[in-house]
């Protein structure tokens, strides 16, 4: 059975990059451990919501990515197994490795603008678009304006 460990915030991304390993002919039955990694609630919105309602919140987040993502991966029969993401996502692969033993792993979580997904292996690249895509924007905007 193939294990394959996948990272998700959101499930339209999350299935439009899984679509294509679904539809394999012949493939082996996959056991598919889903790690959702929430969204970041901001710095503003956390001074006012407690710990409890936060992880209340996460589990609804996650309950409902899951139930999006869990019929289309069952549909051939595969296993799907369900996880929280924490903040160290190398440390938490690094387990999840342990406990599935010769998984893949792949990261599906959209990538946000202005902002460096933090890697979850050690071996994965880490994309510095912070600046280059701020310069880029303000650089596009400044074409926008000149043109009128």
């Amino acid at each position: 059975m193939d294990k394959l460990i996948v990272y998700v915030d959101d499930a339209d991304y999350a299935l439009h990059l899984l679509q294509p390993m679904l539809g394999e002919a012949g493939r082996s039955p996959t056991q598919w451990v889903l790690v959702g990694c929430a969204p970041r609630v901001t710095h503003h919105v956390s001074k006012w919501v407690t710990n409890s309602a936060r992880e209340s919140w996460r589990g609804k987040w996650a309950e409902k990515t899951f139930s999006r993502l869990k019929p289309l991966l069952t549909q051939d029969g595969d296993e799907v197994v369900t996880h929280m993401g924490s903040n160290k996502l190398i440390e938490q692969t690094a387990q999840l490795m342990k406990e599935y033993s010769h998984a893949r792993v792949l990261d599906a979580r959209r990538p946000k603008f202005g902002q460096d997904l933090a890697p979850v292996t050690p071996a994965q690249a880490q994309e510095q678009q912070k600046m280059v895509g701020m310069m880029a924007a303000v650089a596009g905007a400044g074409l926008l304006v000149a043109t009128d």
